[in-house]
């Protein structure tokens, strides 16, 4: 679908630090790892923000996201009632199949479109979350995961350290036959450069203006060239993508 309509808020809420949870009106689609194209202005700030899909069900889309600029901030100040104009799915999303145990990894934000994933795996599953400071959003999992581990790095919740630190403290690496990563790209360059990229599956973070592929302005290395995170990815295979030196 790529065209953007105008749906109705029914959640705006504050669910952690700058981060917030959006819920919006209608029927809609998508799997785990697209995303949806998010603006609530007309001329400025010129670009959309990609929102991944974090849940979805017969009469609404959920999203999380994390105030980091303008675009965000005004998403911050909408109200249950108010409108916000969506264009999706995009995106190339997560391979869902095949696995009979898997570990889902999130940083901070990167949590959101793990709970859309990990309903729609048929496996075993554990969750490896970090964050800065305070947890959000990792009740949801409670009832759909197998095992959950946190860490913070300032070890206010869980662990202290970072997540790449907790999944060695925990020791269960090897017991894993696929590993989905979500959270900032330096974090997922350290898993990258710590675990087995031939079964890790990567949503990379990327700077999107049009959501269609036709600027390029999101173009990821890989072996096979450059690729669109907004047509080919966000979620490629690590194994296919080259890390800057």
């Amino acid at each position: 679908m790529n065209n953007y309509k105008e749906v109705k808020i029914l959640e705006n809420t504050h669910i952690g630090e700058n981060v917030y949870k959006l819920v919006v009106e209608g029927k809609f689609e998508g799997r785990p790892g697209e995303f949806y194209m998010l603006r609530n202005w007309d001329k400025d700030p010129l670009l959309s923000r990609p929102i991944a899909v974090c849940d979805l069900d017969e009469n609404s889309l959920t999203m999380l996201y994390m105030v980091f600029g303008r675009g965000t901030r005004d998403f911050s100040k909408l109200l249950s009632g108010q409108t916000i104009s969506v264009m999706g799915p995009l995106g190339n999303g997560f391979k869902t199949f095949g696995y009979k145990k898997v570990a889902i990894v999130a940083g901070s934000v990167g949590i959101a479109p793990m709970y859309y994933l990990a309903k729609n795996l048929d496996c075993k599953i554990d969750i490896y979350a970090g964050f800065a400071n305070d947890s959000f959003f990792i009740d949801e999992f409670k009832e759909i995961v197998d095992n959950i581990y946190i860490s913070s790095d300032s070890g206010k919740v869980g662990f202290h350290g970072n997540v790449v630190e907790l999944i060695k403290s925990v020791g269960k690496i090897d017991e894993y036959d696929q590993i989905f990563v979500c959270g900032t790209n330096p974090m997922a360059k350290a898993m990258m450069n710590n675990f087995d990229n031939s079964i890790m599956q990567v949503s990379f973070e990327a700077r999107m203006a049009c959501g269609l592929g036709v600027c390029l302005g999101c173009a990821v290395k890989t072996t096979e060239g450059m690729k669109r995170a907004c047509v080919e990815g966000p979620v490629f295979n690590a194994s296919e993508v080259i890390l800057d030196a």
